[in-house]
């Protein structure tokens, strides 16, 4: 980590007035109000935060101290760039065109149709089933993977099984549940989200000692979104042996192997998908690849089946969503100025006076505040500050097992599912449902999400504050 450390030129005393830190508080809500209008606005995510991106940069050079370049790295080499380029966290860029890259030229293979075809058999046609075997199949990807990789591709093989069977109407239901569960999936070990990983590690928690405070509350909480989302989305079992019979008859027709043109490329691509696994799950501990990062085994993998239609690439590089490329860079970039403004110091300012409240209704309050912060805001950062407040608080620093450790990790993980921009899957989820021709606004997504994830975070709330004093 030490050779990717970037220095400043000059250090810059960050001295911001609370008028100023104010002043972009306000212009981080009338983004999130003109996002959940774009309907009205008429306009493209991508549009309406590239211009708040635009704004917060003309004020922040005007208002901030903005540590503009040159940036010097250990070894004293100078780099030049634009100060809004080391704002973009570079790494979820290339997870989401490695990813997406990977999964479209895999699918060429006719894997994962297969896959999909092979799971619509087990259910026998059954919708309920089906919700069931996806998204369990999302949550253990969610935790081995990352959240955009495990959205990616389960969202893909969903379509798959969805338009098989004809019960395209029940698509949206599938890809939110899959999208939410996402989040929960990633709370599942140590390593399956960013703010897990900062806060585990400042809290001295281990491997094995996350995954068992953890898993219990994954498990409930899986069993309860994937029944809320059968419900709410009126996903319905099979009635009657007559439809059962029927259902039976269809996907007997169905046949894995219609959509396999090469078999060798087949067993390639099997074995890619599992190396891909593999090598993504391990990301963390394998020499000289954690330095590189998971962006770098995506943007890999990807390159190597690119080298299978290495005369059309262009008609991969065509599919990838620049909209949604645009929309995260534009967003980080705004975000990484709400920083520099101070604002999410603010938050962890207010976030501080509510742990002198108690291990029980302090460790409430944080959850719920750190939830609500982490749907309008990079969780990451977030995670961070709120570690680093906690690392110098005597009777929390030196204690793994105190709630508001827990309360951090549970809040700012499942604060992602309030908004399409809380977290990375979610609005990877909303990207597929818009390419699957689904209308869904801003609104629409926090109305459809909002009893999932009260739900989660009222079972999260008991759960940290009262469950997990007994391990």
């Amino acid at each position: 980590m030490d050779r990717q450390l970037i220095i400043l030129a000059s250090e810059v005393a960050h001295e911001v007035s609370m008028g100023v830190t104010l002043l972009f508080g306000g212009l981080l809500v009338a983004m999130i109000a003109c996002l959940a209008l774009e309907e009205k606005i008429h306009a493209k995510k991508s549009i309406i935060v590239g211009s708040f991106a635009i704004v917060s940069l003309l004020l922040g050079a005007m208002l901030l101290p903005l540590p503009y370049g040159p940036y010097y790295t250990i070894g004293g080499h100078e780099i030049n760039m634009p100060v809004y380029i080391p704002g973009v966290d570079w790494g979820v860029i290339a997870i989401i065109v490695g990813s997406s890259l990977f999964v479209d030229v895999t699918s060429k293979s006719g894997l994962f149709g297969w896959i999909a075809i092979k799971l619509t058999k087990l259910s026998g046609g059954d919708p309920v089933k089906l919700l069931w075997y996806y998204g369990l199949m999302t949550v253990v990807f969610s935790a081995v993977l990352n959240n955009v990789t495990a959205m990616i591709i389960v969202g893909s093989l969903t379509g798959v099984s969805l338009k098989k069977l004809g019960r395209e109407n029940l698509l949206l239901g599938f890809l939110l549940t899959m999208g939410l569960l996402t989040n929960i999936g990633g709370l599942l070990t140590l390593i399956s989200s960013v703010p897990n990983i900062i806060v585990g590690t400042a809290a001295n928690i281990s491997f094995v000692a996350f995954f068992i405070k953890a898993s219990p509350f994954v498990v409930v909480a899986t069993i309860g979104t994937i029944l809320m989302g059968k419900k709410l989305f009126a996903i319905k079992p099979l009635a009657g042996e007559e439809e059962i019979e029927e259902a039976k008859l269809l996907v007997s027709g169905f046949d894995e192997n219609d959509g396999i043109e090469s078999r060798g490329f087949f067993y390639f691509g099997a074995f890619m998908l599992l190396a891909f696994i593999a090598v993504i799950a391990t990301t963390s501990i394998l020499p000289y690849i954690k330095d590189l990062g998971m962006g770098f085994v995506a943007l890999t993998f990807a390159g190597i089946m690119l080298l299978r239609y290495k005369n059309e690439v262009q008609n991969f590089y065509r599919t990838l969503d620049w909209d949604l490329m645009a929309f995260f860079c534009s967003l980080f970039i705004v975000i990484n100025i709400m920083e520099h403004a101070l604002v999410l110091d603010l938050i962890g300012a207010g976030l501080k006076h509510l742990i002198n409240l108690g291990d029980t209704t302090g460790a409430g309050a944080i959850l719920i505040t750190s939830a609500v912060a982490s749907s309008v805001t990079d969780n990451i950062p977030l995670a961070a500050m709120l570690a680093k407040i906690l690392a110098g608080i005597p009777g929390v620093s030196d204690d793994p097992n105190s709630p508001f450790w827990w309360a951090v990790i549970f809040g700012a993980n499942l604060g992602g599912n309030l908004t399409p921009i809380g977290s990375a899957s979610t609005l990877v989820a909303v990207t597929i449902i818009h390419r699957n021709k689904i209308k869904l606004s801003f609104a629409g997504f926090v109305k459809m999400a909002f009893p999932f994830a009260i739900a989660q975070i009222v079972l999260a709330l008991v759960y940290v504050v009262f469950v997990l004093k007994m391990f």
